[in-house]
C-alpha cells in the first residue's frame, strides 16, 4: 500500500483519479479547497477507510509525507480562470513550490498535470512533445496557459538541481462524467443545451477542432506514467489523436440526446487555438497506451451523467 496525495482531487479528474488509486490498494490523501471541485464528485469515498479529504488551499504551504503526489491543483475551465486569473496563476506557481518542496524533503514521486495549453494557438500541426508553443503571455488565457508553462519548468528545475522524481504529462481535452455544469467547457456546455432545449452555443465558425478523450483513458495514461521508469519524465502528451471540429461535435451530441435545438454561433474569443491534436507516440511507445473509448461511446456516458444531474 503506498500513501498518495493528489490535490485538486474532489475535481472532475481528480476524483476519477481517487477511484483508480483507491481501486488498486493505496491510501488516498485528497486535498481540494473546493475552489472549482465539489464535494459531490468524492462523496462516496469520504466513508472509505483508506481515503481522507484534506481541506487545504495548495498555494499555502504544508507538511506531509507520502510516497507520491498527484498535483491536479488548478481551475481548468476557461471560464473560471478568465474570472480569477490571479488566483489560478498563483496555484500553478506556488502550488507546485510547495509539493515539489514536499517531494524534495520525503523523496516522494511526484506528477504534474500540465496542459495542451502550453502550445498555445499552435502553429504546428499535430502537436509534439518538442513543440515550444506559441503562447501569448499577456493575452485573457495566459494565466493557465503561462502558469502551466511555468509549473513545468519548476518541475524539470527541481529535477535537475535536487533531483526529484518528476513525471509531467500534457492532457488534451478530456470528458466524462462529474464535468462541472457550469464552467463553460465545451463538451458539458453543448450537452446541456441539447438536454434543455436551448440553442447550441458555437464560438466562432465551429471549424476550429480539438481531440477529445475520455476520462477513463486519460486517468490510466496518468496512471501507467507514475509507475514508468524513473528516466521517463516527460512531458508526454496525453489526448485522443482523433482530431474533431465543434460543428461536428454538436451535430454528435444533438443525434445522440435526440434534441431538436438549433445552433447559434458567438464570436471567437481571444487566444482560442484554432487546431488541437495531439501526437501520442511517445505515450504509446513508452507507456503502451492507446485510447480505447470511442467518441460516441465517452458521449453516451457523460450524456447520461448530466440526465441524472438535472434531474
Amino acid at each position: 500500500m503506498k500513501k498518495i496525495l493528489v490535490t485538486g482531487g474532489a475535481g472532475f479528474l481528480g476524483s476519477h483519479l481517487c477511484d483508480k488509486l483507491l481501486a488498486e490498494g493505496n491510501q488516498v490523501i485528497c486535498l481540494d479547497n473546493f475552489f472549482s471541485g465539489h464535494k459531490r464528485n468524492i462523496a462516496h469515498l469520504i466513508p472509505l477507510p483508506n481515503f481522507e479529504l484534506l481541506v487545504q488551499d495548495a498555494t499555502i504551504p504544508f507538511q506531509l509525507s507520502v510516497d507520491e503526489i498527484y498535483n491536479l491543483a488548478c481551475p481548468a475551465s476557461p471560464r473560471l480562470y478568465q474570472s480569477f486569473p490571479i488566483e489560478t496563476f498563483k496555484t500553478s506557481i506556488l502550488g507546485a513550490l510547495n509539493l515539489l518542496e514536499i517531494a524534495k524533503k520525503t523523496g516522494a514521486k511526484i506528477f504534474q498535470a500540465s496542459t495542451s495549453e502550453v502550445y498555445g494557438d499552435p502553429q504546428l500541426h499535430p502537436q509534439a512533445e518538442s513543440y515550444f508553443g506559441n503562447v501569448n503571455p499577456i493575452g485573457p488565457r495566459a494565466c493557465y496557459d503561462e502558469g502551466k508553462r511555468g509549473a513545468e519548468t519548476l518541475f524539470f528545475d527541481y529535477h535537475r538541481q535536487h533531483q526529484v522524481d518528476i513525471k509531467v504529462m500534457r492532457i488534451f481535452n478530456t470528458y466524462g462524467p462529474r464535468m462541472s455544469a457550469t464552467d463553460g467547457r465545451v463538451v458539458s456546455n453543448l450537452i446541456l443545451q441539447a438536454l434543455q432545449g436551448e440553442a447550441l452555443t458555437v464560438v466562432g465558425d465551429g471549424n476550429q477542432t480539438r481531440s477529445f478523450c475520455y476520462v477513463d483513458d486519460t486517468v490510466d495514461a496518468m496512471w501507467r506514467l507514475m509507475n514508468s521508469s524513473k528516466t521517463l519524465t516527460g512531458p508526454i502528451n496525453v489526448g485522443n489523436p482523433l482530431e474533431c471540429t465543434i460543428l461536428d461535435l454538436a451535430s454528435l451530441i444533438l443525434d445522440l440526446t435526440g434534441s431538436k435545438s438549433q445552433l447559434t454561433f458567438l464570436p471567437a474569443t481571444a487566444d482560442d487555438p484554432i487546431r488541437r491534436q495531439p501526437l501520442v507516440d511517445l505515450a504509446k511507445n513508452e507507456l503502451s497506451w492507446t485510447p480505447s473509448v470511442s467518441l460516441k461511446d465517452g458521449l453516451i456516458q457523460t450524456i447520461a451523467y448530466f440526465e441524472k444531474l438535472l434531474k
